[in-house]
């Protein structure tokens, strides 16, 4: 087996202009993950590479692993969807290096536009996702959906809190992390700013080359590494025998995070940790007032909405002519 075979072998794009999409479409998963409340995973199923996603990464199993161990490197390309994998991931890391500094700006100076944006994707994803239920109107359907729903819901509203530096934690909130950027819906950014290590592991990406931040990075990822093959095989295993339920409960987990993403938001209770203010409690409010940042916010929901309808238009249209 020669290398440009074993490259070959598994899914993925095979012109410049699909390499290109699917790199940028990495590169977009990454802006979300960078931003507390928002998924990765929501991007994948907006744009439509989800459930290949999920079957990327259970491509790694243990044969691949024994045969990294002996050298057979032609093998282990040949066994994981690498041409899915590596423009994809170039993308993600791309976005996370280039545009962390940007995305916290972003979020702290410009808010509302920031959320409504996000708002209008994940409000039209919503739609992507019911379209591809079995049986919209099946009670375990709608079981599914409301079970979702409530588990996001009271997920998103969880307090951050003051938690320890050790290895042990680092390495835990790396499979915490991963595991929810895999769900649409669930950030595993806002997850991190919850176990109170956001800022902390941001830091660390922010200057990579700083010897205690090379180790914390380290510990980091050996935990999403974790998280990534164990969470990542039992979805993947859901989506092939439960696909219908599976596909209604990751609905409810969209429309429960929906909390999150509202644009106008009143401060009820903030504390200082680590000499930084955080928000511990906050609720969704209508704006007081219709001014320009309002009919902006407005203007970005729409955007996001018709954007994220006409990418499943798109998506959909190529499927059908690929099938005939």
């Amino acid at each position: 087996m020669t290398w440009k075979e074993a490259w070959e072998a598994g899914p993925g794009p095979r012109t410049p202009i699909e390499y290109l999409v699917h790199f940028l479409k990495g590169f977009c998963m990454g802006v979300a993950d960078l931003i507390p409340g928002v998924s990765g995973g929501t991007i994948a199923f907006i744009t439509g590479i989800y459930e290949g996603l999920l079957e990327a990464v259970a491509s790694i199993h243990k044969d691949v692993i024994i045969d990294l161990l002996k050298f057979r490197f032609k093998d282990v390309a040949a066994k994981v969807h690498l041409r899915f994998i590596i423009p994809l991931g170039a993308g993600m890391v791309l976005a996370i290096l280039s545009l962390a500094r940007l995305m916290h700006y972003l979020i702290k100076e410009q808010p509302v536009p920031t959320w409504a944006l996000f708002f209008g994707l994940i409000a039209a994803s919503i739609i992507v996702i019911w379209k591809q239920l079995e049986d919209h109107f099946d009670i375990k359907n709608i079981a599914m959906i409301v079970f979702g729903a409530v588990f996001a819901y009271l997920i998103v509203g969880l307090i951050p809190v003051e938690t320890p530096d050790a290895f042990w934690f680092i390495y835990l909130c790396g499979i915490i992390g991963i595991t929810a950027m895999i769900l649409p819906g669930i950030s595993g950014s806002f997850l991190l700013l919850i176990l109170g290590k956001y800022e902390y592991i941001t830091g660390a990406v922010k200057n990579p080359l700083v010897p205690e931040n090379m180790v914390i990075l380290f510990v980091f990822l050996c935990g999403t590494a974790s998280g990534l093959l164990g969470f990542s095989k039992i979805l993947n295993w859901l989506m092939k025998h439960y696909h219908s339920l599976t596909m209604a409960w990751l609905t409810g987990i969209l429309i429960g995070s929906m909390r999150k993403v509202w644009p106008w938001k009143e401060v009820l209770e903030t504390k200082v940790i680590r000499g930084k203010v955080k928000i511990l409690r906050e609720a969704n409010v209508m704006p007081e007032h219709i001014n320009g940042e309002v009919w902006l916010a407005i203007a970005l929901i729409i955007l996001g909405f018709i954007a994220v309808l006409w990418m499943d238009h798109h998506h959909s249209k190529r499927k059908s002519v690929q099938v005939a």
